[in-house]
């Protein structure tokens, strides 16, 4: 069983690339400022992929974010979170699917509308 989980770790931590499968971003205007996004945790469009969220799947309470994810809720770590103004507008998080499970890399949260 250890044998099996110290085979896998190397794969696990590969780092994965940020897609863009059709270049259909490629020539945003946004482009470079989503390369630039770091937060406390380093950079957000290396390692995962960024998904917007809808208001109903994250909140603040306490100065603390909240997110849902594939149906449930994620603590966000406090420096996962963007403090740059928001471009964009919508709410973003970068969560990385790993050996351990899920984490946030970035979280950058938008204007409730």
């Amino acid at each position: 069983m250890i044998g099996s989980v110290l085979l896998t770790l190397p794969l696990a931590s590969y780092p994965g690339q940020a897609r863009d499968p059709d270049g259909r971003y490629a020539n945003s205007p946004l482009k470079q400022w989503f390369d630039s996004l770091r937060s406390g945790k380093g950079p957000c469009c290396s390692d995962a992929d960024g998904s917007a969220v809808s208001d109903v799947d994250w909140e603040s309470k306490s100065g603390h974010y909240r997110v849902r994810i594939d149906g449930e809720w994620y603590d966000v770590p406090e420096d996962a979170v963007i403090t740059e103004p928001n471009r964009v507008g919508r709410t973003m998080v970068w969560p990385i699917r790993g050996y351990q499970g899920l984490s946030i890399r970035c979280f950058m949260p938008g204007s409730m509308t």
